[in-house]
């Protein structure tokens, strides 16, 4: 077997000849990127290494004339590189100036607010309140209105008649009673006895709607009271956000401004200066984006807090303490099945359907009531040359006894329609209890979620404080590119956003398990 032999002076010649070729390479990189090396090139006789054919010989009496030489590659490269830095530098872009912090009209004075107050006066003030406080006070009336029957009725009547003397009334009726010039005054009085539970139910049936719309009532003070809370804690995150925002503002405006000087005294490239005046960009945009936010926060909680206009408003935290969540939701499930207004409500609604189904099947009973008139004719004609009304008191007792015989099945079609939406209340509930269990489950899910967030979150804002740091040191040196610096500058921003939020995402988690426990 033949083995080939590496002679050593042929691998140096092929090695300064790569070499070669990398520095030609160079040169033609740097003669097409600068301007002033855009020139001509000399034409250069090819050697006879190069074209792998020899010169002929000279004939005899004739002097060979050397070939020009060519410069040497490194000299060209220094050439070439000496055009590149004389070239005229384009000026760095100048930085987009922010406008003044967005700001809506407000109205009122200056106040402190702490989450408790906030909630004291949204509860006072809140329309939404109001407006089922009223309903509730309806309904007690729609009470008050069932017991009248439970109550004699009592009208009285002025009656002045001048007629046909002696004339009978024959249309209109089975009777026909003679007409009489007469002019009379009187009382009537009913008193219903019994109708066999039907004003019962019907009073009961009313008084559990009042109840029902009562619960409504607390469900929206609880629906408001969390609405102030988070409309509180957002405004708090959007602000500590905007501080953020200004501090990244602030810090890579510093550093567009180092990266722009070295530009200009040609030690940064314009890729540099692009990349920090975009970082720079990004910065400016969040800032917009978190006051937007924290003017929108503000603008919400004056509107929960029942204002028609923004207030002003100096947002106070007085609980500083991170408490863990429960270590459980099956307890919570009990909790809020006891005390959700809602789960109370409904089944006020579903026993007051019941209650209305009875009364409606007690419309097929009889119904018995007291009767009675009593009146004076002080003005009557005479009637065959004898007075008419004689004498001139009347009055009379009695009893009248009601008894539904057939009505078209209406009063059967009423009952079964209030046992069929009886039914339904009843999976209403079933319904209710069922979602108020998952909401239970998940806001704790939440409730855990965000809690191991604060810590996690804060531990990412140590690391990409610790990478910005390194970073910077070595792009300091010349170690790395604007990238890697972009990149760590992101990545710290990302980081103290997500642990300004971490805190009050925890408080809005923590206010909704309250809220779906109906915890105080």
């Amino acid at each position: 077997m033949r083995h080939k032999i590496a002679h050593p002076g042929r691998s140096k010649s092929r090695t300064w000849r790569g070499l070669w070729i990398l520095q030609l390479a160079a040169v033609v990189v740097l003669a097409n990127v600068s301007p002033a090396a855009q020139t001509t090139p000399q034409q250069t006789q090819p050697t006879p290494q190069q074209t792998g054919s020899q010169q002929p010989a000279p004939e005899p009496g004739q002097t060979t004339t050397p070939a020009p030489s060519a410069a040497p590659p490194a000299q060209m490269l220094t050439t070439q590189q000496e055009g590149f830095e004389q070239r005229p530098q384009p000026p760095a872009p100048q930085p987009i100036t922010l406008p003044e912090q967005l700001q809506l009209s407000t109205t009122g004075p200056l106040r402190r607010l702490s989450i408790q107050e906030a909630e004291e006066l949204a509860v006072k003030n809140n329309p939404q309140i109001s407006m089922n406080r009223l309903i509730y006070l309806a309904s007690h009336q729609v009470t008050r209105e069932q017991q009248a029957a439970f109550y004699p009725t009592l009208s009285g009547a002025l009656t002045a008649v001048d007629a046909n003397q002696a004339s009978r009334l024959t249309a209109g009726g089975l009777n026909s009673p003679r007409l009489l010039t007469r002019a009379a005054g009187g009382l009537a009085l009913s008193q219903l006895i019994t109708d066999f539970g039907r004003t019962s139910n019907l009073v009961a049936t009313a008084a559990l709607r009042a109840k029902a719309a009562d619960m409504n009532t607390a469900a929206t003070v609880n629906d408001i009271k969390l609405a102030v809370d988070q409309a509180f804690y957002n405004a708090l995150q959007n602000a500590v956000m905007m501080k953020v925002a200004e501090e990244t503002v602030h810090e890579r405006q510093v550093v567009s401004t180092q990266i722009t000087t070295l530009y200009n005294n040609r030690l940064r490239s314009q890729v540099d200066v692009s990349f920090a005046d975009a970082n720079l960009a990004q910065a400016q945009l969040l800032l917009l984006d978190a006051q937007d936010s924290y003017q929108a926060a503000l603008s919400m909680l004056s509107q929960v807090l029942g204002f028609p206009t923004q207030q002003q408003f100096e947002l106070v935290e007085t609980d500083t303490e991170i408490k863990p969540p429960p270590d459980s939701a099956s307890q919570l499930e009990d909790e809020a099945f006891s005390n959700r207004p809602e789960i109370a409500a409904q089944s006020y609604e579903f026993q007051a359907a019941q209650r209305y189904q009875k009364a409606e099947r007690d419309q097929l009973f009889p119904t018995i009531e007291a009767l009675g008139v009593v009146g004076k004719t002080p003005v009557g004609s005479s009637y065959n040359n004898a007075a008419a009304f004689v004498p001139m008191w009347y009055g009379a007792v009695g009893v009248n006894i009601g008894i539904p015989i057939f009505n078209g099945f209406l009063y059967p079609a009423e009952s079964k329609e209030a046992s069929l939406r009886a039914q339904a209340a009843n999976e209403q509930l079933r319904d209710l209890k069922d979602r108020i269990a998952n909401d239970v489950r998940t806001s704790w899910l939440n409730t855990v979620t965000a809690y191991h967030r604060i810590a996690v979150s804060q531990q990412f804002v140590e690391q990409t404080n610790l990478a910005l740091k390194l970073s910077q040191e070595r792009y300091n040196l010349g170690l790395s590119s604007i990238v890697e610096l972009s990149q760590a500058q992101l990545q710290q921003t990302q980081a103290q956003i997500e642990y300004a939020a971490a805190k009050y995402q925890y408080r809005i988690a923590q206010s909704v398990l309250r809220f779906e426990i109906a915890a105080p």
